[in-house]
């Protein structure tokens, strides 16, 4: 517990890794929940982050998700200050980069590396600004700091554990196997003073007996003058993933409700889905072959960092038809966003915002899509419309959520009716589009949608869903456990300089 009297500047610790998905930004979320219960005023932060999932501040600027998941088990409002750039992959090499919430243009890597250097003062200032309010700041890094080919002018691991003085913590994953090597590795391709800032070392994802590891860990500690200061379980947190690289999307399991989600190659937002985790009978599956779809109780077209190019991933894949068919079937289809672009007639980028082009849509919905280079970024509520078809129990609910996307959809006949307020959706029998991301999160809108997919085959339902946020509270508990009982938090309050 802090000593309230104890007035000192603002303490950093930083979350490093031997490779994407080593488990950075839970171990970072951990420590962020350890801090606010040890009665610390923390935050993230991560300088450049790049990633598909997104989200909305409260003063309609963007993020990435993951900063927004770490501030949640801190329990403090997410702000871009932590986490000032975020690059979007839009495919052919390309990333749309996002500068303090807003914009800045897209890139391919060659011209983003020639520049990203400029973009030091935004973190910079970004990094003043948290610790002007905020006791400790725990950073995370991106990838490994040992990636040789772009360590020169370094914004991420440690030219930013320098900037920011910051003591490191590298954390590798044991579940890929060789995790000795990643440590050995990572650490010898380091230079002196980068060596020095690394304090300890996590062994993450481990499952076993720990005393199998001994050896390993002190031939470790012997070679590198570096402890290793946790050896952290394979844990289920069911909380929102940073990318692509998710656990999640290699789900194949089928429960009593079978949910399918398209895998799409630009898929994004796929947090919208996460939601369903929480009920105990309903499994989200997630396909990229015609072949794997078979036939779900539900199917849902996700968002889309690349509507044009996925649609055309949907037609040469055979999954276009595929959709067609089930559809066909009185079968209820939701697209979120890109995906609900896609469920219209024409997709057309004149001004090649996404590269550009047109395609036709899979025409389930009454819709034309134009994309353009202006980029709606907005909270949002409302109440569902009349909706029909297997859905109409949520006609008149209330829903809240946000928009990020560059296109305009037209209604092009009556037929449809309305599904979401202000033009932002329609639907079409069992076909529903809307562009509102988190949909189903608001009370009441995932339980209606369960609801009914129980009882359209016959099966009794209670709604047996916990509240989302008592649901998540918990979870990021389950981590702050996980850390205190498997990580050596004093010694961590020390190279931290908040225990002597």
């Amino acid at each position: 517990m802090r000593n309230t009297t104890d007035k000192r500047k603002t303490a950093y610790i930083m979350v490093q890794g031997t490779m994407s998905n080593a488990g950075k930004s839970l171990i970072a979320a951990g420590l962020c929940r350890v801090f606010k219960q040890d009665g610390f005023k923390v935050c993230p932060f991560k300088s450049q982050n790049m990633a598909l999932n997104s989200y909305v501040t409260e003063d309609n600027l963007e993020m990435g998700r993951a900063q927004v998941m770490q501030a949640e088990a801190a329990g403090v409002k997410p702000s871009v200050y932590m986490n000032p750039i975020l690059l979007k992959p839009t495919g052919d090499m390309k990333s749309q980069v996002i500068v303090n919430g807003e914009v800045y243009g897209d890139m391919n890597a060659k011209e983003y590396f020639a520049v990203k250097s400029s973009f030091l003062p935004d973190i910079k200032a970004a990094l003043d600004k948290l610790s002007e309010e905020y006791e400790i700041i725990v950073i995370e890094g991106a990838g490994s700091p040992a990636e040789i080919n772009l360590k020169d002018n370094d914004i991420v691991n440690m030219g930013i554990a320098k900037l920011a003085d910051a003591p490191v913590i590298l954390a590798a994953d044991i579940d890929r196997g060789g995790v000795f090597a990643q440590i050995y590795g990572t650490v010898m391709l380091l230079d002196p003073e980068e060596k020095e800032r690394v304090k300890g070392i996590v062994i993450n994802k481990f499952r076993g007996d720990k005393s199998i590891l001994d050896p390993g860990i002190e031939k470790t500690e012997e070679m590198l003058d570096i402890p290793v200061c946790g050896v952290l379980p394979y844990m289920d947190i069911s909380l929102d993933d940073e990318d692509s690289l998710a656990e999640r999307l290699e789900n194949t399991d089928c429960k009593d409700i079978d949910i399918a989600v398209i895998r799409l190659p630009h898929i994004s937002n796929f947090t919208d889905f996460n939601v369903f985790d929480e009920f105990e009978g309903v499994g989200v599956r997630y396909v990229k072959r015609a072949s794997g779809l078979k036939d779900p109780d539900l199917l849902i077209i996700p968002g889309s960092k690349n509507t044009i190019a996925d649609m055309e991933f949907l037609k040469e894949s055979g999954l276009g038809e595929a959709i067609r068919d089930y559809a066909a079937e009185g079968k209820p289809v939701i697209g979120i966003c890109g995906g609900y672009q896609m469920l219209g007639n024409e997709i057309s980028d004149p001004e090649g915002a996404e590269g550009g082009g047109s395609t036709e849509g899979l025409g389930l919905l009454p819709v034309d899509t134009k994309i353009t280079g202006d980029k709606k970024r907005e909270l949002c509520k409302g109440r569902f419309e009349k909706v029909p078809g297997l859905l109409k129990g949520l006609s008149g609910v209330k829903y809240s959520g946000y928009e990020i996307h560059m296109g305009v959809s037209e209604l092009v006949s009556v037929s449809a009716s309305g599904f979401t307020e202000g033009n932002s959706g329609c639907s079409l029998g069992n076909v529903y589009g809307t562009y509102v991301h988190g949909i189903f999160d608001a009370d009441r809108v995932a339980d209606e949608v369960v609801g009914a997919l129980y009882k359209a085959k016959g099966l009794s339902y209670e709604a047996g869903r916990v509240n989302r946020k008592s649901f998540k509270e918990g979870e990021y508990d389950k981590l702050s456990d996980m850390i205190r009982n498997h990580m050596d938090m004093d010694y961590i309050y020390r190279i931290m300089g908040l225990k002597d």
